[in-house]
This record gives structure tokens, sequence and C-alpha cells, in this order.
């Protein structure tokens, strides 16, 4: 899963969120390369004609917007949450993929979590609830991992509420 908890003996309790990358940086290579191997297949007819030069430049743009989405969407995933929590305070901060910073903190006592099935921007949203402000946690998550985040952030945040 995209997330890890610190172990439990340790204080303050921390959790760090980031999105899946399913494509490391030689699957990225490989990517781009075998496209332009197979792109250029059909260009091998044309060798020494006037047609060559025609369909060149579309096949070199296509590699190059392939290079490009496949950029900006390693980059896009750029996302690292982290939640930290004590029996005194939870504290999450996000750093979004531009690096700004959002920090949300409240007392730990006041924490809700809780799962909205529908009606959040993706199924199973979740959320905590506090200093009256709710906000979101893991929304980059598969609907699974959220649905196992939920229930280990009601366990965390209520062992942590327990003296």
């Amino acid at each position: 899963m995209p997330y890890r908890w610190s172990p439990p003996a340790e204080t303050p309790l921390e959790l760090q969120l980031w999105p899946h990358n399913s494509l490391p940086p030689q699957g990225f290579a490989a990517m781009i390369l075998g496209f332009f191997l197979f792109a250029s297949i059909p260009l091998y007819g044309l060798l020494g004609t006037v047609l060559l030069w025609g369909i060149l430049p579309f096949m070199l743009a296509a590699t190059a917007a392939l290079y490009y989405a496949l950029r900006r969407n390693a980059r896009d995933r750029q996302i690292l949450e982290v939640l930290t929590i004590t029996p005194d305070m939870t504290h999450l901060t996000r750093t979004n993929p531009d690096g700004a910073v959002q920090d949300w903190e409240s007392n730990t006592y006041w924490v809700q979590v809780a799962l909205h099935e529908k009606g959040g921007p993706v199924p199973f949203y979740v959320t905590l609830k506090g200093k009256g402000r709710e906000v979101e946690i893991g929304a980059f998550l598969s609907e699974d991992e959220r649905k196992a985040l939920f229930s280990e952030l009601q366990d965390r945040v209520r062992a942590a509420n327990t003296p």
C-alpha cells in the first residue's frame, strides 16, 4: 500500500501517504524507446523518399507528446501527506506537487474520522474533522486502500485517546 505507519512503540505515531507510482524510471525509458521504435517501423519503407520527411515530424511529435504526458503525470503525483498523532494533538501536513504546504491540526480527543461512501470527489472519501474544520486524507488512494485506511485511522485515533 502506498502508505506507511511508524512502529506503534514510537511516539508520536506517524502516517505517511503518497500516490502509487506504477511506472519506475526504467519503465519510463523502456516505454519511450519502445514507442519510438514501433512508431518508426512504418518509416523504414519510406527511406529514400520524400514521403519520409512528411511523416517523420508527426512521429517525432507523437513521441514528444508521450514524453511530456508521462513527465507531467509523474510531476502531478508528487504529493506527500504526513499525519502525526499524539495523545494531545493530531497534525496533518500535505505537500502538493507545486511545493505548497497545507496544514491542519486539532486536539486528538475531538478528532473524528469519517468515511463518506457517496457525495465526495471519490467513492469512500476519508476525512478528519476537528477544530471546526473537515479535511480530506488519502483521496489519491484506491477505493480499497481508503477503506483500509479508514479502519486503521479509527483504531489509531481511538488508541491515542485511551490513556
